[in-house]
């Protein structure tokens, strides 16, 4: 998946403008909770550890996280003529967005570890965890409260994140084959809600914030292609991905009975490979040597391959839009072009 490869790319000292920007802001944020849930909220944001010391294990702005989502809102607003510092508050929302999903993610889930250390229900249990990502979602909604166009983007990216959350945990439940199975295109829907609708909010929000909130519309809509490219990566890493990177175990999306992109793409193309998935995933891929198997199976089935073509149309599309209206934003364009490229 290597769309946009060509593309003069820097990302390492873009993310490290971002977020000399970003961490002070978010801690002023953080800095109004309770002092027992600002503990929590900079856990989860990759600060310190649950006995307070610092780790660099983190998956938010203070850990080793990306920081995609702020960063997009903070180029987008650069590509309109405005500053990074202008789309501030977007960033800031996103990211805090960003750390409430995945701490109710890890309750949901029931995952035990994030980036290589406890989730934060894990650390200080499943109630106090449910109370700080409330805390980080009221934060995020606050810090937009004086912008109303950037708000609409942050609301309507919360409605379609639920939605998008909703059917990807009513999928565990459907059977991989039949009347009732789940389909591509109802798998699309999911992902752009799920995560695209996120990574659409930071484009939008950062297009209006930086001056050009008639560029928003189309921003969104570049966001969203953009997280359905980012999913299906994810996906990919869900089933072949190193633990020792991921922090997950291998395998996992295969034991969980998750509907993913690659598994769907399989079974889907039909041929002996998809028949015998099929089999194997109705008995349940639960133990390591039946999830093996079906890995190995998707992949000669033709998903793994199908999977990262229709990643990489995705997120062809989305930079099409950068081209088309954003020509000189290449330091935006190099890191949208980079989602797709990952391994952790």
């Amino acid at each position: 998946m290597h769309p946009g490869r060509t593309t003069p790319r820097r990302d390492d000292d873009v993310i490290a403008r971002c977020r000399a920007l970003l961490e002070p802001a978010l801690r002023e944020a953080v800095s109004e909770l309770h002092p027992w849930g600002a503990r929590m909220a900079a856990f989860a944001l990759g600060w310190p550890d649950a006995e307070g010391h610092v780790s660099g294990g983190g998956g938010g702005a203070g850990g080793g996280g990306k920081i995609l989502r702020p960063a997009i809102a903070m180029l987008s607003a650069e590509a309109v003529g405005g500053t990074a510092e202008q789309a501030l508050p977007g960033a800031v929302a996103v990211e805090l967005v960003h750390a409430f999903s995945l701490v109710h993610d890890d309750i949901i889930d029931r995952d035990e570890q994030r980036r290589h250390r406890d989730a934060l229900w894990k650390a200080y249990g499943v109630g106090p965890a449910v109370l700080a990502g409330d805390s980080l979602l009221a934060l995020a909604v606050s810090r937009l409260s004086g912008h109303a166009e950037a708000m609409r983007h942050l609301s309507a990216a919360l409605t379609e994140l639920v939605q998008g959350q909703t059917a990807d945990m009513t999928f565990e439940t459907r059977p991989w084959t039949g009347p009732e199975e789940v389909t591509v295109e109802e798998y699309t829907r999911m992902a752009a809600g799920k995560t695209g609708s996120l990574l659409a909010a930071a484009a939008a929000a950062g297009t209006a914030l930086g001056g050009a909130p008639a560029l928003s519309g189309r921003m969104w809509g570049m966001g969203l292609d953009l997280g359905i490219a980012f999913q299906i990566a994810d996906d990919v890493l869900g089933i072949w991905g190193d633990p020792r990177v991921t922090g997950k175990p291998v395998h996992s999306d295969l034991r969980r009975d998750k509907k993913t992109l690659p598994v769907l793409a399989a079974l889907a193309v039909g041929g002996p490979a998809a028949e015998e998935l099929s089999e194997v995933l109705a008995k349940g891929a639960g133990d390591e040597e039946s999830a093996r198997r079906a890995a190995r199976l998707v992949e000669e089935a033709g998903g793994r391959a199908l999977a990262e073509e229709v990643a990489d149309r995705h997120l062809s599309a989305a930079l099409a839009v950068m081209d088309e209206h954003l020509p000189g934003a290449a330091a935006l364009r190099a890191l949208c072009a980079s989602v797709t490229n990952r391994t952790h």
